[in-house]
């Protein structure tokens, strides 16, 4: 029996010589030495007792050694739970408890302050990059992987939890070794590539997408910690693709040193975890003589479309579905298919789709149709070319005097007003329309008069349509993967209208 995820993403590394991940201080480590490192780990983890669908949860920084506990525990078998470094301890403590992880593994320093919450919760801690490579040296540098079925679960990723508790979504070896094909195809990687990776390994972006697009194509990796703008600018000329979120663009638009002859050795350039400024695809374009790929995926998902990568990459849409992914829009409220232009709700059905979340059969039935599609709580349409553009979540749509207002279209207005950097429009209570339209707008100094906006405004939306009030912040409050964060500013803003 085979162990599908190894097979495909980690079993080609053994006895490659040739550069994997190359990291900020110069050094290169080759595909056969990351192998012989997952070979060890899988080693500390039998040690340690892990067994075959036992939890093994990571919050610590991005290094080779984390990326090398994602192979060990798909080669042992375990369950891998990557976490954001940023959750608190008591975030912590729900997450050990929801998925009854057997291990913990954190960064160095960190042991001693949550020994007394592994006692209570019956897990071991150990520390990634001290104690745990320690007990792993002593491992041999070969393996046999575990077999694995392609509906055994690889992974559980958790969601952001903004409505309610977060929620483990259960990623299965087909999920990920299907979506990590579909994307190596369509994007044209493969072992010539060098791919510049500068987002956070604890994401599905990150992760499952960049990493796994990387391994499966035999593509090296440019393996930085961080984003770093000067980082960045400096390796750019010996990579030839990068995956990013919109704020590395903008920051990249805003720096002199990129240039044509910065990008000349590059051939694609994507974006994803949040919508890209039309604005933002025109400018580089402009400026560099790429078009921005955009593409549209989620935890529960992986990549449902990508614009394509030969073709017209449409700014304001994320392309096409991808081959191997039925995708249709609904009424949200009766499940019935709309017609192609009309706005409803993104429900998806394919090989990707996870298997439903951790411990929850009752939200996991209360999220899929009866004939299998997932619904994605996004709203979008479907344009005449086929193109899917997405309107916003479905929690994020207003109903305004009865009416209904999607953030998205009021946003893409007033983000082409002069000195409106870019824009969040929420909903917050209202004393005679329920709801009424709010607009925070992040501008230049000085900004612009909400008069002169809502002046402009006129001609393009409807009056139901239009904020109701404008607020002027310095920057939109964003997580780690740059999505603009609506429920904070809801809240923030709750009784701006009270009285």
């Amino acid at each position: 029996m085979a162990n599908p995820l190894y097979d495909a993403l980690f079993a080609p590394l053994q006895g490659r010589d040739t550069p994997l991940l190359h990291l900020p201080d110069g050094e290169a480590l080759s595909a056969r030495a990351v192998h012989e490192m997952i070979a060890q780990f899988a080693g500390g983890l039998g040690v340690l007792g892990v067994a075959p669908g036992d939890r093994v949860v990571v919050q610590a920084a991005k290094s080779p050694q984390m990326l090398a506990l994602y192979g060990a525990c798909v080669a042992t078998g375990a369950v891998l739970l990557p976490l954001n470094t940023a959750y608190t301890e008591a975030e912590l403590d729900y997450f050990l408890s929801d998925s009854g992880a057997r291990l913990l593994l954190v960064d160095p320093g960190r042991e001693a302050a949550l020994a007394p919450l592994a006692a209570r919760l019956g897990l071991r801690v150990e520390t990634l990059g001290n104690s745990f490579d320690a007990l792993a040296r002593e491992r041999p540098t070969t393996l046999t992987p575990v077999p694995r079925a392609e509906d055994d679960l690889a992974a559980l990723l958790y969601t952001s939890g903004t409505t309610g508790r977060s929620k483990g979504a259960m990623m299965t070896h087909r999920n990920l070794v299907s979506n990590a094909r579909t994307l190596a195809r369509l994007w044209r990687f493969d072992a010539r590539d060098v791919l510049l990776h500068a987002l956070p390994i604890f994401h599905t972006h990150g992760l499952f997408v960049a990493c796994n697009v990387a391994l499966l194509s035999g593509a090296s990796v440019i393996f930085l910690p961080r984003f770093d703008l000067d980082q960045v600018c400096a390796c750019l000329p010996r990579a030839t693709t990068m995956m990013g979120v919109p704020t590395f663009y903008t920051r990249l638009l805003a720096d002199p040193r990129l240039t044509r002859d910065l990008v000349g050795h590059m051939r694609l350039f994507i974006s994803g975890s949040a919508p890209l400024l039309s604005e933002t695809h025109r400018d580089w374009q402009a400026r560099t003589g790429h078009a921005i790929l955009e593409r549209y995926g989620m935890t529960e998902t992986n990549m449902l479309t990508s614009n394509p990568y030969d073709g017209p990459r449409r700014p304001g849409t994320v392309g096409p579905p991808l081959p191997d992914v039925a995708l249709r829009i609904t009424d949200p409220e009766t499940g019935t298919p709309l017609p192609r232009g009309e706005t409803g709700m993104i429900e998806v059905k394919g090989p990707n789709v996870f298997a439903g979340y951790w411990q929850m059969p009752d939200k996991t039935a209360a999220e899929f149709r009866a004939d299998g599609y997932f619904i994605t709580g996004d709203l979008g349409l479907i344009d005449a070319e086929g193109y899917v553009q997405i309107v916003g979540r479905a929690k994020d749509l207003i109903i305004s005097g009865g009416f209904n207002v999607y953030p998205r279209e009021v946003e893409a207005a007033l983000d082409e007003m002069p000195g409106v950097r870019e824009s969040a429009v929420i909903g917050v209570p209202h004393p005679d329309y329920g709801e009424a339209v709010l607009a925070v707008l992040a501008a230049d100094d000085p900004p612009p008069e909400p008069d002169a906006l809502a002046q402009a405004l006129r001609a393009r939306v409807a009056g139901y349509k239009q904020p109701k009030g404008y607020v002027v912040v310095a920057e939109l409050p964003r997580n780690t993967m740059g999505k603009v964060q609506k429920a904070a500013l809801r809240e923030a803003y709750r009784s701006y209208f009270a009285g």
